[in-house]
């Protein structure tokens, strides 16, 4: 087994301080200019690129364009759904980003003129770039399920971008009798956090063995397998025996239609009626790529590996979720990485250097009850035009309840350092 680098605080710091010493070289020679860098999104990639864009060269113009002026975080969400974590706890300002000499605007993007090199605000005002990167974490295709749009979610939620979905989730849990039956409805790759949705279904289990222990989770899912299928089924079968049915692809588990007004889940093979509904819908790259010219056919961002450039778009860079980014997974460590990452390729194209191919760690917690939880790590670096796994290594499906607990403690640890980095 390989054993990876573990992502804590010291970790981020002192990879953004390694960044940066790679790019010392390009501070010269950009002494001279004055070159303006956007940023847009406001999550774990848009933030970790413009702070690590102040750090490696202070004269830099850096904005930061996001509409929401406090970000709520997804990891440890599903903790919120069950009642083991306070909302508040996943909301950050920032206002620690704007003290690096980041501007803050916050308003949303609605135009890029690749040509001209500006961006439209729904204010009516425009910001002209040198660089664009685009962070726009992703977006619901509420047009690729039949009967689900964005009124639909109100009654079916999807939970899937923290916020008020979060908590209507968990209201809708709260209110539910005792025997009720809770569908989680999992599309198909590629879709953010690939491993969130049998986690979710982890914590609600626990939540209704405590409060309504007649109560079932069905979980109708768009493919066979899944990341870290054999550590969750271990859990089911060890904390939550009879109470998680789960049904694959091939056995028509693929969700075809909804019908929020009877909470009715159709699949190939049968329709559903749920007490509680969550209908995880596919997704694609936040708005503002595809307006940019950034998405291709898919509803994704191609990139190059090594600078995060756009494929589709001169002067413009796609890092996080959005990204067709191979074999790194969506999820806020690699967002982070690729942000920081790419910050470091821009300089260094300011600078006329050549860049250098990356190495980015990313580390996926997930948390079935309290004080059990198991993690995949890894590192990930370009090959064949995209990104593949070059070291990874997964819990070990027997082990200890020791075991479990102190990947419960390195999951809050990684929360900490992942949004103390961000917004701290």
């Amino acid at each position: 087994m390989v054993v990876t680098r573990r992502l804590t605080r010291r970790n981020v710091v002192r990879g953004a301080a390694a960044v940066a010493a790679a790019a010392a070289l390009a501070r010269p020679a950009l002494a001279q200019a004055t070159a303006r860098v956007a940023v847009i999104g406001g999550g774990f990639g848009g933030t970790a690129c413009a702070r690590a864009l102040r750090r490696l060269d202070p004269k830099l113009q850096v904005t930061l364009i996001e509409p929401n002026r406090i970000f709520t975080a997804c990891p440890l969400s599903n903790e919120v759904i069950a009642g083991l974590r306070e909302f508040s706890a996943q909301q950050f300002s920032y206002d620690k980003v704007a003290a690096d000499g980041i501007v803050v605007a916050a308003q949303a993007a609605t135009k890029v003129d690749a040509a001209a090199r500006t961006i439209g605000l729904a204010d009516g005002s425009t910001l002209s770039y040198d660089r664009l990167v685009l962070a726009p974490g992703i977006e619901m295709r509420f047009d690729a399920l039949s009967g689900y749009d964005e009124a639909a979610s109100a009654k079916m939620p999807h939970a899937w971008t923290a916020g008020e979905q979060t908590l209507l989730l968990r209201r809708q849990l709260e209110a539910m009798d005792d025997g009720g039956v809770v569908v989680i409805a999992v599309p198909a790759a590629p879709l953010r956090c690939p491993p969130a949705p049998y986690e979710r279904a982890s914590l609600i289990a626990h939540y209704l063995k405590a409060r309504k222990p007649r109560s079932k989770i069905l979980v109708l899912d768009a493919k066979d397998n899944y990341s870290q299928q054999k550590l969750f089924e271990h859990a089911w079968a060890e904390l939550y025996p009879g109470m998680i049915e789960r049904i694959a692809l091939s056995q028509g588990g693929r969700v075809t239609a909804v019908n929020p007004a009877s909470n009715e889940i159709v699949t190939d093979f049968g329709n559903y009626t749920a007490a509680v509904a969550n209908v995880i819908p596919p997704q694609r790259a936040g708005r503002i790529a595809a307006i940019a010219g950034a998405a291709d056919r898919t509803g994704w961002c191609p990139i190059d590996p090594v600078t995060f450039a756009s494929k589709l778009v001169p002067n413009i860079h796609v890092i996080g979720d959005a990204a067709i980014a191979g074999g790194i997974p969506k999820s806020a460590s690699a967002a982070a990485a690729q942000g920081r990452a790419c910050a470091a390729a821009i300089v260094g194209a300011l600078a006329g250097k050549p860049p250098e191919p990356p190495r980015l760690d990313g580390a996926c917690y997930n948390t079935v009850a309290p004080g059990y939880a198991f993690s995949l790590k890894g590192i990930y670096q370009p090959k064949d035009d995209l990104y593949a796994e070059a070291e990874v290594t997964t819990s070990p499906v027997e082990a200890s309840r020791e075991v479990r607990q102190r990947e419960a403690d390195e999951a809050l640890a990684w929360f900490n350092a992942i949004t103390g980095d961000a917004f701290g």
